[in-house]
């Protein structure tokens, strides 16, 4: 897995900046598509990321916009750069959406779950046990097609250089409910407290005794980027699917959580203890 900035990011960098270009030059998605001759829909989809762009597209669009020599060849070389496929597309039968592309370029990774141990973090036994639960309609050939993906995931926080900053903030349910029985959920435990020694890696627990908490709603994660033109983003995860949020507000308010639950949750040193002696209890 190489780190640095993922098609997935720079599709969605180069989608930004043909809006943000588009709107400088006082046209609507209408006017733009009739110049080029193709529906606003096209252009809608290439604005927002949902579709990829092809170098060609972006010439006839700058052109449109007016844009000079300079950036255009940039852009062109973004639109070609984004177009290459990461190690994930070996998994694409497992994997959907810009979710993973995403995940594998952030210099910071902010989660909360309520229910389960988050998939950087799971063992292959929690990781088969969860995907057979929440999926019986698959078969045991795509329940392991699902694991291997998760496993190959896992790398983004080992990798010897530049790793992401990754912090985890759990309620006590997903360290307490036993997945796959006692002799699973005890290594899936303890490799809890072996990835929290990681310099990269910050665990924490609200424990049951907090009540309710701001993350009560749902889990949610939120990723942040290295580069300036790539602002963050939250991930508000569902049983089947997912959404992006991107507006600042949105942003704002997800990370407003997520510091008020670091708050209520059990320091680093005494959330290691917890998860330990809950795995001495699991044997």
């Amino acid at each position: 897995m190489s780190r640095g900035p993922s098609p997935t990011v720079r599709r969605r960098r180069l989608a930004a900046r043909l809006r943000e270009l588009r709107e400088n030059a006082n046209l609507t998605i209408d006017e733009v598509g009739e110049r080029l001759e193709c529906s606003a829909s096209k252009i809608s989809r290439i604005e927002t990321g949902h579709v990829g762009v092809t170098p060609r597209d972006v010439r006839d669009m700058l052109e449109v916009y007016g844009v000079g020599d300079d950036e255009r060849d940039t852009l062109v070389q973004l639109a070609r750069e984004a177009r290459k496929k990461g190690w994930w597309h070996a998994f694409n039968e497992a994997f959907t959406g810009a979710f993973v592309g995403l995940e594998a370029d952030a210099s910071f990774l902010h989660t909360h779950h309520q229910l389960l141990v988050p998939g950087l973090l799971q063992t292959e036994a929690y990781t088969r046990a969860v995907i057979r639960a929440i999926r019986p309609d698959i078969g045991e050939a795509d329940v392991e097609l699902r694991v291997r993906a998760r496993m190959s995931r896992q790398k983004l926080l080992i990798e010897e250089s530049n790793p992401p900053e990754y912090w985890a903030v759990l309620d006590q349910a997903a360290v307490e409910r036993s997945v796959g029985g006692p002799e699973v959920m005890r290594e899936q435990l303890k490799q809890l407290v072996e990835v929290a020694m990681l310099p990269n890696v910050t665990l924490q627990v609200v424990p049951f005794g907090t009540g309710a908490h701001a993350g009560m709603e749902g889990p949610f994660l939120i990723l942040g980027f290295p580069e300036q033109a790539d602002p963050d983003v939250v991930y508000v995860e569902y049983s089947t699917s997912g959404v992006y949020l991107e507006q600042p507000e949105e942003v704002h308010r997800y990370t407003l959580i997520f510091d008020h639950l670091r708050a209520a949750a059990l320091k680093p040193d005494d959330t290691v203890e917890l998860i330990d002696r809950t795995a001495d209890r699991m044997s």
